[in-house]
């Protein structure tokens, strides 16, 4: 039947809710929003500091956002291993490089589907910076 949802899932309005309250108390707590975009940047520095401390230690962005791992980091890792574990229990896990949508309109190329992954996550991430996110 159209619209129904499939064994497993939850409701999207209830999970959006469960969501919000989530970053409600986030804020209330720590003060301070959910967010990823900060940790993708503190991560990527991390690892420059492996080449080039000296260069990361210079770095404006890096005087005022140290590059550690920190509460953000921890959300992260709660974010994969939660859903990982829903998707276990829910018994939804497979392993698939190209999703059935994706195949049905672009085809079976995992290449494909890699670089419009890497495009779109480049244009939001680059978007999240800009609004400081």
């Amino acid at each position: 039947m159209a619209g129904q949802m499939e064994k497993g899932q939850w409701n999207p309005y209830v999970a959006g809710a469960l969501s919000g309250l989530v970053i409600v108390g986030s804020v209330w707590l720590t003060g301070k929003y959910a967010g990823a975009s900060t940790t993708f940047v503190r991560g990527a520095g991390m690892i420059e500091q492996l080449f080039s401390p000296e260069r990361v230690s210079q770095m404006e962005y890096f005087l005022k956002e140290k590059p550690i791992i920190d509460w953000q980091w921890m959300f992260l890792i709660g974010i994969l291993i939660g859903s990982f574990l829903a998707a276990l229990r829910s018994g939804s896990f497979k392993f698939q490089g190209v999703p059935d949508m994706w195949r049905a309109k672009f085809g079976p190329s995992t290449i494909k589907r890699g670089m419009a992954a890497f495009a779109g996550g480049t244009i939001a991430m680059y978007g999240a910076r800009l609004a400081d996110g």
